[in-house]
């Protein structure tokens, strides 16, 4: 997390109710100018109140949001969502279906002089690749190209923040991965602060620089992608971002845990481990990429389920001990269901939960 001197936008113990009920609690993260960050989270956990609350849209029951070094939300003052110099991109695109692309881009710069709105309307049209669509109607464009269009209308204002509201549900996964890709390197290239709203892990790794977990209205984790996936706090981020089964262990030291698998050293974490002791009986998260297939390994697990996903497999493994796991093998390695396969452990993160 970025310290206050440098940040860009700062989020402190925010709170958000509906009349009674509590919707939101002590949100607290930060963006440095140009970063992307992302709200992920299952449906109904606070994410897109959250978003919300940023724009001006609901006004905050705790705490406080600054943009840019000025107090935009606060107990008892809201700046109004126009003045706040935020542009959004909806779940829907909402284009004006009366307007042709170029127009639609052009929509917000009626406050410019007519040759600079044209000159930056052309140039983002140029930046989303949809040059030769300039004179095309919203329903005349994949929503792909829709996508894209949304995007270039609310970036031409040149918005303090821009804030993008599960932006790829309506598309297909291919063209959510390639778009994203796009979106990351067009907000990478204008250097906009973003955040994004979505339920979909896949999308938060390829396009966010910090990743925030959202349940029940907490913010569980604010961290990299990478620390998401490999140092999860608690459980419930470890499950919900990558996939992964819970082994049972033993710890045998504050630093080493006994599995079925072996022991593993680990790090201790300050603050999360202090209610771990010595003989607790843990739960350690074994991702698929933990698990090597090795033909000649004395330890063995039976293929019970396998999926193909073209370069690799990803195969369920019973232990004897009827444990399971999940490894991510070269599709070349077919195995058969109820075959015994040779594996090894190549643990990295070894991650422990009370």
């Amino acid at each position: 997390m970025s310290s206050e001197s440098d940040s860009y936008l700062d989020l402190t113990n925010v709170g958000l109710n509906y009349r009674t009920k509590q919707v939101l609690a002590n949100i607290s993260f930060s963006l440095r100018r140009g970063e992307i960050g992302c709200l992920l989270g299952p449906s109904g956990c606070g994410k897109t109140s959250l978003l919300r609350a940023i724009a001006g849209f609901e006004s905050v029951s705790s705490g406080g949001i600054t943009l840019n070094n000025n107090s935009i939300s606060r107990v008892g003052y809201s700046l109004s969502p126009e003045q706040r110099q935020i542009g959004m991109v909806f779940q829907d695109y909402a284009l004006f279906p009366h307007l042709n692309v170029i127009d639609n881009i052009r929509f917000g710069l009626h406050q410019l002089p007519t040759q600079q709105a044209n000159e930056r309307a052309l140039y983002f049209l140029e930046r989303i690749g949809l040059v030769d669509k300039e004179m095309a109607m919203p329903h005349e464009l994949s929503g792909g190209e829709q996508q894209r269009v949304a995007l270039a209308r609310a970036l031409a204002p040149q918005p303090d923040l821009l804030l993008l509201d599960e932006p790829f549900s309506n598309l297909d996964v291919d063209l959510r991965e390639s778009l994203g890709k796009e979106v990351r390197s067009l907000l990478k290239q204008t250097q906009t602060t973003a955040v994004m709203v979505t339920h979909d892990q896949h999308e938060a790794f390829a396009i966010a620089d910090s990743i925030g977990v959202l349940r029940d209205g907490a913010l569980l984790q604010w961290d990299s992608a990478y620390a998401i996936y490999h140092q999860p706090v608690n459980a419930f981020v470890a499950d919900f971002v990558g996939q992964g089964v819970m082994l049972q262990g033993t710890m045998i030291s504050l630093t080493e845990v006994k599995t079925t698998l072996g022991c593993f050293e680990r790090k201790v974490i300050a603050g999360v481990d202090d209610l771990i002791h010595i003989g607790d009986r843990v739960k350690v998260l074994i991702r698929p990429d933990d698990i090597i297939h090795q033909d000649n390994s004395a330890l063995k697990a039976k293929v019970i389920a396998r999926h193909f996903r073209g370069a690799v497999f990803l195969y369920t493994l019973e232990l004897e001990n009827k444990e399971q796991v999940l490894a991510l093998v070269p599709s070349h390695h077919d195995h058969a269901i109820n075959e015994w396969i040779g594996i090894r452990l190549e643990i990295d993160h070894v991650v422990v939960f009370k």
